[in-house]
């Protein structure tokens, strides 16, 4: 009996002990859990972004930044659609010219300041400042007075743009525009706190005196090796911000990077080694996304020898673009004898780019017999010298090579090459010190508009030199025609008259590709912007 009872009690002892044990065990997280997994993410951002501040931002890799740490009036969600932002009501009058803003009462800066309609009307008015030098001031033309403004012809006080209080904002524009509401969604009409930009020059130079106001703050800036953003405590909207602390690092070399990568250094890559895409294909973790924009060799035109038209096309007829996305790039992109995508609906149903497919092929037989000509016609016994640059990075490096044997062989040319880093080379081809020169273009929203628009002739990002009067008017009169099938066919129009002149070799039209850690999920990968991470949750450690 004592046997038993001492079995039993060593059985009921066990077995509490089993149960505390499982108890204890259901109390902890789950391994990957998210709760139990910081909520952190490292990406590279390739190099030193030029400029994080609205006003002067002209590249993605600012941009990429600038979308995380500021929110406009309008912003886009996880689906990509155009929502309310800082705003929380706009009104627009019956002829659809003047829009009044209400600002959220809980839309506060980084720092604690209330968001007021004030540091709107401030921040655009400095992007048309003269003063300021915003090389996308064109983008506010849309805006009553704004040209005028920008350009020295006009005032201030006769610019469209309203304090009615402290959270209402009035914005006339000169024409009925149905994508208004997109454009306020781009870091170009993001606002500035005013106090902030008053008090300090430099207030965007360094992490501990930027102010922001969209989802993240900066919290460290260490120039050309890493930039930290974490959540913004003061952002109106934190609770639909997952991510907690977001790392961009800033290495150019491709191969480099790609181990870091493989090293689980960085959580996610872009823009691979072209020897990598291929075998990374098949892994989970590579991801192909079409991205509204085109890849280019600009031409100075007042430079010789690409003062002569001929020449330009010349060369564009001498470039093999089928082996060059084949052999090169190899990442999925097209073929570009246009400048505008695919990717845009006209209101027929067709796209864009399939009502006029391309404008040239690769013929260069063709392009020999055009150089020749030039050359008679110029009183060249020899072709002036030509050097192409481009911005140091690895795919552009053999893009320009493979360039460069194209031309040896198909047009007998020796073309020297140079490259620059980033923003040295912006500086460079802005002051126009270049022959031939790499650069690529991405529509801030998905309309022929935002990319027709880089080469006007009053445009800053027109470096070419070229200004035609004829391709400025009919763009200029489809940015207020409200018919929609007439507007399509004044782009083509404009388009016709670009590619006819030909101050730019259009090369192929982007593709992103990216590795994404298998740790992560919910990442938007938008069409003409980098990855947006602040709905992304890391799932495990």
């Amino acid at each position: 009996m004592r046997k038993w009872f001492l079995n039993a009690m060593t059985f009921i002892l066990i077995s509490v002990l089993l149960l505390a044990g499982c108890a204890s065990d259901s109390n902890k997280p789950a391994q990957g859990d998210a709760k139990s997994v910081k909520q952190e993410i490292t990406m590279n951002a390739l190099s030193e972004p030029p400029a994080i501040d609205p006003a002067l931002a002209t590249d993605t890799t600012s941009g990429w930044i600038l979308d995380h740490l500021f929110e406009g009036l309008y912003t886009k969600d996880k689906n990509g659609d155009v929502v309310l932002g800082t705003a929380k009501d706009v009104k627009v009058s019956d002829d659809k010219t003047k829009y009044t803003i209400t600002i959220r009462d809980d839309a506060k800066w980084s720092n604690g300041d209330p968001v007021k309609a004030e540091d709107y009307a401030y921040a655009w008015n400095r992007v048309l400042n003269p003063e300021t030098g915003s090389a996308f001031a064109f983008h506010l033309y849309y805006i009553k007075g704004a040209e005028e403004y920008n350009k020295g012809t006009g005032k201030l006080e006769n610019v469209g743009i309203r304090v009615i209080d402290e959270k209402t904002l009035e914005v006339e524009l000169k024409a009925p525009l149905g994508f208004f509401d997109k454009l306020l969604a781009f870091w170009t009409y993001y606002p500035v706190n005013k106090s902030v930009v008053e008090g300090n020059k430099n207030w965007a130079a360094e992490a501990n005196t930027l102010v922001s106001n969209g989802a993240y703050t900066m919290t460290e800036w260490k120039h050309n090796s890493n930039l930290i953003i974490e959540k913004n405590k003061n952002y109106w909207n934190k609770k639909d911000v997952s991510m907690e602390k977001v790392t961009w690092k800033m290495v150019v070399d491709a191969t480099t990077y790609y181990q870091m990568y493989k090293t689980e250094e960085l959580d996610l890559i872009q823009t691979l080694p072209t020897d990598a895409i291929e075998q990374e294909k098949q892994n989970k973790e590579f991801k192909n996304v079409p991205y509204f924009g085109t890849y280019m060799y600009m031409f100075n035109v007042k430079k010789e020898p690409f003062t002569n038209e001929k020449v330009r096309r010349a060369f564009a007829l001498a470039i093999d673009r089928e082996a060059l996305t084949k052999n090169i790039s190899k990442g999925g992109e097209k073929p570009a004898y246009s400048f505008v995508p695919s990717g845009v609906k006209e209101p027929s149903g067709k796209d864009y780019r399939e009502v006029k497919p391309g404008y040239f092929k690769y013929d260069p037989a063709e392009g020999k017999k055009l150089l020749e000509e030039a050359m008679k016609e110029e009183g060249w016994s020899k072709l002036p010298e030509v050097t192409l640059m481009y911005n140091t990075a690895e795919t552009h490096k053999k893009m320009a090579e493979a360039v460069q044997q194209m031309l040896n062989k198909n047009l007998n040319i020796n073309v020297q090459i140079a490259n620059q880093e980033w923003k040295t080379y912006l500086e460079t081809t802005n002051q126009h010190n270049f022959q031939m020169a790499r650069m690529g273009w991405v529509g801030v929203y998905e309309d022929p508009i935002p990319v027709l628009d880089y080469y006007l002739g009053d445009s800053p990002n027109n470096r070419t030199q070229w200004v035609n009067e004829e391709y400025d008017s009919l763009l200029k009169q489809a940015k207020v025609e409200q018919d929609d099938a007439k507007r399509f066919e004044l782009m083509h129009k404009a388009e016709d008259v670009l590619m006819k002149d030909l101050p730019f070799i259009p090369i192929y039209h982007y593709s992103n590709n990216y590795l994404t850690s298998s740790k992560y999920k919910d990442i938007v990968y938008p069409v003409n912007r980098f990855p947006y991470v602040r709905w992304a949750t890391k799932t495990s450690n």
